[in-house]
């Protein structure tokens, strides 16, 4: 096993240094599988056709919004090889008091890490590949800050599946 040193290993990190991805806001993800395999169905006539895989994909989306009320996936398309979304952050209600102490929301880290746990371990099961890597070890994130950024990612997803033929992930 090879001990991590820094002179030797230098992963740099892309999120932005010293923001709370915990807090409210609205952010712009794209996560890729694993080797860019194509797994989650086919893009027909600028459509996409979710096979199995794919509809676990859109699930876990269910499940993670149910399970966190605070989290909400504003719009997201699964493609055959990645995923985009946009992912909202709220503060969490507690109910109650006025001065009840609202619960921390998870970072945009842990929804994604959460995502990649569920999906990957229900696609294992099926397959019977227990431990089998089926996401890219990172993820990109943006975070929106405006009307018009928010606009045209908006617009990126929902067309995304139109455009599959150019696009940057496909293999």
């Amino acid at each position: 096993m090879n001990n991590y040193n820094p002179l030797l290993h230098h992963r740099h990190s892309i999120r932005l240094q010293g923001y709370d991805y915990s807090q409210e806001g609205l952010y712009f993800v794209t996560v890729c599988t694993h080797n860019m395999q194509c797994l989650f169905g086919n893009i027909t006539n600028g459509q996409m056709i979710l096979n199995q895989f794919g509809q676990i994909i859109e699930s876990a989306c269910q499940q993670i919004e149910q399970q966190s009320p605070y989290i909400r996936f504003n719009i997201y398309c699964i493609m055959p090889n990645h995923f985009h979304a946009i992912i909202e952050i709220t503060s969490p209600c507690t109910g109650g008091s006025r001065t009840a102490l609202s619960r921390p929301t998870k970072p945009l880290g842990r929804i994604i890490g959460a995502f990649k746990t569920i999906t990957t371990k229900n696609i294992n099961l099926i397959n019977n590949t227990p431990g089998q890597r089926l996401w890219h070890r990172n993820y990109y994130e943006h975070i929106i800050r405006n009307d018009y950024s928010y606009q045209n990612i908006y617009n990126y997803i929902l067309e995304n599946p139109e455009r599959w033929d150019r696009d940057k992930y496909r293999r």
